[in-house]
């Protein structure tokens, strides 16, 4: 299919081939039948992309500084190489479209296929020619609303919103500041709420417009006296901005205009310094709208489907959506007439140039898309990239699945360093990242059906790098068809799950290695190698500076994630088990608590390990993010060693100290892993990490939350050897 995408190094539109998404729990597939370009919020994404490195830095010093403290922590050559892959990904453009669902994901409930919907949110209602769309984002559209006018529901929703925020009633008096697609709309909105509406422009073009379609209306110039007269002297109820600008004049004009203890609500993108005067005096309540309303941003109810109480919240963003579309079906919204121009999604990259021209006159521009019903949504999941020779069984024919930031900057960078991999299928389920991504990176095809993989018989090694509670299934599908598996952290998120893979490793002909990857990190090496003579018990602590994760992050979702203890921490468990030449035999959690900023990722975890040895792993979130992130110290046998961000190490001992660096680049052993582990696939030999740390590191994270909330110390059985 296609896909219009922003490609943020080279400041280019594109259309791209993609495989078509696949359904998802709790999500549709919908074929594309109209899209609206927003000429605020994408427009602003275009010309950010189109400027220079420089000028990407003078506009976003925030991020400049966050590049400077990561060339500090983790060196030269590693930060460039991670800007360098956030630059290569292209930004999906558009988050409003309307369309016809074509397939349903388990657990989607209220929608079936056939039904014609309006869509919304970024990087869902994108600009291509299927979707995949969450539940509550998905609004049917009534029989009497073309799939056009269905298309600009979710700027309608952002607008009524706005509306709602101000609080006014019938026959009060709104002002509305910027006359273009989203503030026609809320003119209407206003109208169709019994208010006297009058709006205001600098372009005179905008000002008519308005004014044929039944709204006083006036130039910037005029404002203040026409406003006046508008509302005998009193002032507006309710000045709702929906300009795009950085200029403050639209604040400055609202509080101008308002009426004292009147309301001013920001809907546009502009400058918000505050004439302090004009709002103090007039006891002005001034809101910065947060798009559509409640539920935007809150991935429980985007993404997970969880709606909130009608009764507690009347007008979440569906219900925004659905209200919107009402009011087109009514005839309050005069849709048809907001929409001036239309681009087939062949032409997307003109309809880019044509907004961007300051001396075109539109309202709202469409991509409209071919729905004669003769292309199949299954049959464009699977696009080939490059034309290949077969390989044989000896050599590492991969088939991953995932391709998030940590694949694209991390694992694929550091596989394509070891010789004998060869790069066969790619899987995402939302098609953009795995066409884009197998292009880079040379896979012959891409999808967005993991199947495809596990059915390939070329492909004889699964790399998992999906969200963790998929990696136990999708191990346990790998496994049981007889390829070999590679699974990045954690192997399972709970014993069931963990269970399962060891029953399907039981009788599986392939091997099965977990991303931990520290272990083969050439300074972690050399410090195995000092450790190893030891012949006295280890005292080890691993210090980590993980950094906080908002809280709604997935990863601290239990059903997605597993916590950052079971997600994360044990890539340290694992390492000191490395280190200690055994699994752990008990495991004591303790951790801070009563700090609503933080969910069990401020803990301090001791391990004791068969042999004696005993490690802790202090995993922090509350410390900040400029001090490096981890440092390992080691003592016995009358030894120390210490191992700073796999940067420097520092071994001491026998009347000598030894200090090893890395300067301009961190390596944390992911080449490492994939060379040991291509060498064994390819000659043969033991996995690369023993089955039996595998799953005692596995237990012994399971047994760390266990403990945290228990207070109890808690053992860990070993694994029956296999």
């Amino acid at each position: 299919m296609k896909q219009v995408v922003q490609e943020i190094a080279t400041g280019e539109t594109v259309l791209l081939d993609v495989p078509t998404p696949s359904a998802q729990p709790g999500m549709a597939v919908v074929r594309t039948a109209a899209s609206v370009v927003s000429v605020g919020t994408e427009r602003a994404l275009v010309e950010f992309a189109g400027k220079s490195l420089l000028g990407k830095a003078r506009s976003r010093p925030d991020l400049v500084r966050q590049v400077l403290e990561k060339i500090q922590r983790e060196g030269l050559l590693t930060t460039y190489d991670a800007v360098q892959n956030r630059l290569d990904q292209p930004m999906p453009l558009g988050y409003a479209s309307a369309g016809t669902i074509v397939e349903i994901g388990e657990g989607l409930e209220g929608f079936k296929v056939g039904d014609r919907v309006a869509c919304a949110g970024g990087g869902y209602a994108v600009h291509a020619e299927y979707s995949l769309v969450p539940e509550n984002l998905l609004s049917k559209l009534p029989d009497e609303v073309t799939f056009e006018q269905g298309a600009i529901t979710t700027l309608g929703a952002i607008a009524l919103h706005g509306f709602r925020l101000g609080k006014v009633g019938v026959r009060d008096r709104v002002a509305v500041i910027g006359l273009g697609l989203l503030g026609l709309m809320a003119a209407m909105i206003a109208r169709s709420a019994g208010c006297a509406v009058f709006g205001i422009d600098v372009n005179p073009q905008r000002v008519k417009r308005a004014r044929l379609l039944g709204f006083e209306a006036v130039e910037r110039e005029h404002a203040e006296r026409e406003g006046a007269a508008f509302t005998h002297g009193h002032g507006f109820d309710l000045v709702q901005i929906c300009a795009d600008t950085v200029s403050n004049d639209t604040v400055v004009l609202a509080g101008a205009i308002a009426r004292d203890k009147g309301a001013v609500v920001s809907t546009g993108v502009v400058g918000t310094e505050l004439p302090r005067k004009t709002y103090f005096e007039k006891e002005l309540r001034f809101v910065i709208s947060r798009s559509y309303g409640p539920g935007r941003y809150d991935p429980a109810y985007e993404e997970g489907g969880k709606d909130y109480p009608y009764g507690y919240v009347r007008w979440t963003e569906g219900r925004n959506l659905d209200a919107f579309l009402e009011l087109i079906a009514e005839g309050d919204i005069e849709a048809d007439a907001l929409i001036t121009h239309r681009f087939p999604i062949e032409r997307a990259t003109d309809a880019y140039e044509f907004i961007a021209d300051p001396d075109e006159d539109f309202v709202g521009v469409l991509l409209t898309y071919t729905t004669d019903g003769e292309r199949s949504a299954a049959a464009e999941r699977r696009i080939e990239l490059r034309s290949g020779e077969h390989r044989s069984d000896a050599q590492v024919n991969l088939g991953v699945i995932g391709a998030g930031n940590f694949a694209t900057g991390v694992m694929f960078p550091a596989m394509k360093k070891v010789p004998g991999l060869n790069w066969v299928g790619l899987a995402t389920a939302s098609g953009l990242s795995s066409g884009d991504a197998g292009r880079r990176y040379g896979f012959r095809y891409a999808t967005s059906e993991a199947e495809a993989l596990f059915e390939d018989e070329q492909i004889n090694t699964i790399v998992v790098l999906t969200r963790h509670h998929l990696h136990a299934e999708q191990v346990c599908a790998a496994l049981d068809v007889g390829k070999h598996v590679f699974c990045e952290k954690p192997l399972a998120i709970d014993r069931d799950s963990l269970n399962q893979v060891q029953h399907s490793l039981s009788s599986a002909e392939g091997l099965l290695t977990v991303g931990f990857n520290r272990r083969f990190a050439p300074l972690a090496l050399e410090l195995k190698e000092r450790v190893a003579s030891i012949g006295d018990p280890l005292m080890m602590h691993y210090r980590v500076n993980a950094g906080a994760l908002p809280r709604d992050h997935w990863l601290h979702d239990p059903e997605q994630g597993g916590g950052r203890i079971i997600g994360e921490a044990c890539h340290f468990i694992d390492f000191l088990t490395y280190l200690a030449g055994h699994p752990p035999v008990e495991v004591q959690c303790i951790g801070l608590i009563g700090d609503s900023r933080y969910r069990d990722d401020n803990v301090q975890i001791t391990l004791r390990f068969e042999g004696g040895s005993i490690g802790t792993v202090s995993y922090l979130a509350n410390g900040s993010r400029a001090f490096p992130k981890e440092r390992v110290e080691i003592f016995g046998g009358g030894q120390t060693a210490v191992l700073d961000d796999f940067r420097r190490l520092e071994v001491a001992g026998d009347g000598r100290r030894r200090i090893s660096r890395s300067w301009l680049r961190q390596d944390k052993g992911h080449r490492g892993e994939w060379h040991v582990f291509s060498e064994v696939i390819q000659g043969g030999g033991l996995p690369p990490i023993p089955y039996v740390d595998l799953f005692g590191v596995a237990q012994a994270s399971f047994a760390a939350v266990k403990s945290l909330h228990s207070g109890e110390p808690i053992r860990v059985e070993p694994l029956a050897s296999f």
